[in-house]
């Protein structure tokens, strides 16, 4: 599955958007943190990136992530976590979302990103934290995504746990990005 996105190549502080090729014949691991065998296949793709660390793709691995969550989502969602837009993308692709509030803790991302999706007035990207953000009063969300971590590690689950609490009563279903493989790092004691 591909997903292509508009974000314009840019840098704004220590956050760049590139684009990135990979050749046809080559399987390359792209993102260090996947050990797992997960590969990209040829192809040209963007990425975000904060210094070195790849912290978003558009990667057919990377959009596999979520398309559990883009299946069921509808209504009323909120995303923690803008990333390159690829899942805002996928969810503005089903005109059963009737609106979407991103959180985003980082001004410089929302500089690269946001501009490509605010033209939809569905979507509502907020600069605030995960953790401390407050909606409004008698907001209820449909559906809730959590995706806010660089790497796929069992240290990720108090903050998922977290989030999942203060978001479980306003939500009808919530996931975090790769919770279950989180889970497992962390009963073998070992990073992705």
């Amino acid at each position: 599955m591909k997903i292509d996105i508009d974000v314009p190549d840019g840098v704004s502080g220590n956050w760049k958007v590139e684009t990135f090729a990979v050749q046809d014949q080559e399987l390359s691991q792209v993102i260090s943190m996947f050990k797992t065998g997960r590969g990209v296949p040829g192809g040209t793709y963007k990425a975000l990136k904060r210094g070195r660390t790849v912290v978003m793709s558009n990667t057919p691995d990377e959009i596999s992530d979520f398309m559990s969550f883009v299946y069921r989502a509808k209504g009323s969602v909120l995303v923690n976590g803008l990333g390159l837009g690829v899942l805002l993308k996928a969810l503005l692709n089903k005109p059963e979302v009737t609106d979407i509030t991103v959180i985003e803790l980082s001004e410089d991302v929302i500089k690269l990103v946001a501009p490509t999706y605010q033209t939809d007035n569905r979507v509502t990207i907020i600069h605030g934290d995960a953790f401390t953000y407050k909606p409004p009063i008698d907001k209820k969300y449909d559906a809730v995504w959590h995706d806010i971590w660089d790497y796929i590690c069992g240290d990720n689950l108090e903050e998922m746990k977290k989030l999942h609490r203060k978001y479980g009563k306003r939500s009808k279903y919530q996931e975090s990005w790769c919770r279950d493989r989180c889970e497992l790092a962390n009963r073998q004691g070992r990073y992705y």
